[in-house]
């Protein structure tokens, strides 16, 4: 890792113009990542742009020292930039740059920096690092490593991260390794209540009162020993909810004594229903589960996205435990 750290310097350093890409629907970890390198190439003078699929939350654009990427339905000319960084995704699908990679020039180098174990390493420098409890805590070590360094925004967008993919380190994500990054980000100047309340203490009375319809739906899958529920577009709209405001369910479901995973469906706006999974026992990857729908993650949190209707997409996913549970 230490040589490809010191690859990526070298070519950030050589480099005219450079394109930072998060995945779509960002959260803390893909914009943190993003905005902390965003911070980092306006101080060495260097020319960039950022660019995301589909927008960001509102909660993320509040908060002031957060580079937000720019939002447009068709990507930048490939023709433009000699480096594309990508932080936080898994695949280029997941990213929205697979028409770009087709048509990229050979010059431009790929960079892709990520801590999913199912990262497709799609990259030319693969900074891939799944024990990592975020993608901002392997950005951290990437600045350490070249001494690039640490200003109070960068230190913020960094924590941005760990605290958005550790659930306020409460879950298993937590390690030795993501409370001694927090603890030195702190130091250098992130205001870690300040984070917090923007990040974790952000519900409003309608957020929660759609929780509360989600809530209602929830049940348990016996055989499979799975706990689901369901989110439609129609319950986004009565309730007058974004679509990126309605996550944070699925982690509250991992309190759940019952069951061995939880799982969420979401209708989106383009046309497809998004599933999340999430665990905390130590027997059960449910990056397995949404690797076979064409989906990844982590052991204990991952996800996937169907072009089949809820109904249909939860059938498909007990057919495959069932399965999955049958001898050899």
């Amino acid at each position: 890792m230490k040589e490809t750290m010191t690859k990526i310097h070298q070519t950030v350093a050589n480099a005219k113009n450079i394109l930072i890409v998060p995945h779509r629907n960002p959260d803390g970890d893909a914009i943190g990542s993003l905005s902390a390198l965003a911070h980092y190439l306006t101080k060495q003078g260097k020319n960039f742009a950022t660019y995301c699929a589909t927008d960001t939350t509102d909660k993320l654009k509040k908060i002031d020292y957060l580079h937000i990427p720019n939002f447009s339905p068709s990507a930048p000319t490939v023709s433009n930039f000699d480096v594309l960084i990508t932080v936080d995704s898994g695949d280029p699908e997941y990213a929205g740059i697979t028409d770009f990679l087709k048509n990229i020039s050979r010059r431009t180098a790929v960079i892709n920096i990520d801590h999913h174990p199912t990262n497709t390493r799609y990259g030319h420098h693969n900074l891939i690092i799944p024990t990592a409890a975020s993608t901002t805590e392997i950005i951290f070590q990437l600045f350490k490593h070249n001494r690039w360094h640490i200003d109070r925004p960068i230190a913020a967008s960094l924590l941005t991260g760990l605290i958005t993919d550790t659930n306020n380190f409460t879950n298993g994500a937590t390690s030795y390794s993501a409370l001694m990054v927090a603890s030195e980000l702190i130091r250098l100047g992130a205001n870690f209540n300040q984070l917090k309340n923007h990040l974790i203490k952000d519900k409003t009375i309608n957020i929660l009162k759609l929780w509360g319809v989600v809530l209602s739906r929830l049940e348990l899958h016996e055989k499979n020993e799975v706990t689901y529920t369901y989110l439609t577009l129609a319950d986004l709209h009565e309730h007058n909810v974004s679509e990126n405001e309605s996550e944070g369910i699925t982690n509250f479901l991992n309190g759940l004594s019952e069951g061995k995973m939880s799982l969420i469906a979401k209708e989106t706006t383009d046309g497809k229903v998004k599933i999340s999974l999430r665990t905390t026992h130590e027997d059960v990857d449910v990056s397995a589960i949404a690797k076979n729908f064409g989906g990844g993650g982590h052991r204990k949190a991952a996800g996937f996205s169907s072009e089949k209707t809820i109904t249909e997409t939860f059938a498909q996913v007990w057919k495959l435990l069932e399965e999955k549970e049958k001898p050899v």
